[in-house]
C-alpha cells in the first residue's frame, strides 16, 4: 500500500472523530505486517485526561486483534498547524516499532519519517 493510499484512508476516517472541545479532527490508518489496516480517530472527553488520540486508537485496535508488527501509520489532521503525532503517541508507538514510518502533512505536502527520527530517545525499561 502506498503512503498516499494509507493517508487517504486516514482522511476518510477522520470525519468520524469526536472533538467538541478542540474542534480538531484527527484520523489515523495503521498498516501492519499482516497487511491489515487499522483505523482510529481522536475522541475527546470533558475530562481531558480521558481523551484518546487517533494514533493510539488505531494501535489499540491492532493490538486487540493480535496484530503487533506495525509498518507505517498515516495521520490526517484538520484545523491545526501541528500535523505530526504528539509526544505521547510517539512513545506509545515506539513500544511496538521504532522503525515505523509516520506519514503526515508538512508544509502542505505529504512527508514520511521514521518514528526514530521524530522520537530519537524513546523511553524504555
Amino acid at each position: 500500500m502506498t503512503n498516499e493510499e494509507l493517508y487517504e484512508i486516514a482522511c476518510r476516517v477522520r470525519e468520524n472523530a469526536y472533538s467538541p472541545y478542540s474542534h480538531v479532527k484527527v484520523g489515523a490508518a495503521l498498516l501492519t505486517e499482516s497487511g491489515a489496516v487499522y483505523t482510529g480517530v481522536n475522541v475527546e472527553n470533558a475530562s481531558f485526561g480521558a481523551a484518546i488520540c487517533a494514533e493510539r486508537s488505531a494501535a489499540v485496535q491492532a493490538v486487540g486483534n493480535g496484530d503487533r508488527e506495525f509498518i507505517k501509520i498515516a495521520v490526517a489532521v484538520s484545523g491545526s498547524r501541528v500535523k505530526s503525532p504528539c509526544g505521547i503517541c510517539r512513545q506509545f508507538l515506539a513500544e511496538f516499532s521504532k522503525d515505523l514510518t509516520v506519514i503526515y502533512e508538512k508544509n502542505g505536502a505529504l512527508t514520511a519519517q521514521k518514528l526514530s527520527e521524530l522520537l530519537p530517545d524513546s523511553f524504555a525499561l
